[in-house]
């Protein structure tokens, strides 16, 4: 494995970390409260421990199909719909509720960007060998 390969690996794997992290551990582990709250606010409080848990093990599937990585364009621009999506609903819905308020949109921006850049800008080029039979 040469070294552009290991931080492209690197950077897949920290990627992946982030949604393992906030699916599994932060939603369907219930680690972070705040995240069932905010989906209580956001789509009503009757479903809302079970509608947090099913999007922590949407979150938890993403992170293991990140890791395989299979389909990695596709896969790069599901993600940066996802954060942009739901930072923007949290923007005006429950901004107040958000580690960082308001500025969360901005590390929401900045990880879309790192998830473009890791599929679309780092990664390296698939090369097609071909063989003579």
């Amino acid at each position: 494995m040469n070294q552009k390969s290991l931080y492209v690996t690197i950077l897949r794997i920290l990627i992946a970390l982030v949604w393992l992290i906030n699916g599994l551990f932060c939603k369907v582990i219930n680690l972070v409260p705040r995240h069932t709250e905010i989906v209580a606010q956001v789509l009503g409080d009757e479903y809302a421990r079970l509608l947090t848990i099913l999007i922590g093990l949407g979150e938890t599937i993403l992170a293991l199909w990140i890791l395989s990585g299979k389909c990695a364009k596709p896969t790069a621009l599901l993600q940066i719909a996802l954060v942009t999506s739901m930072n923007t609903i949290e923007y005006f819905m429950v901004s107040d509720m958000l580690l960082w308020g308001r500025f969360n949109s901005i590390f929401a921006l900045l990880f879309a960007i790192l998830i473009y850049y890791h599929a679309f800008i780092q990664k390296p080029r698939e090369t097609v060998t071909h063989t003579n039979a």
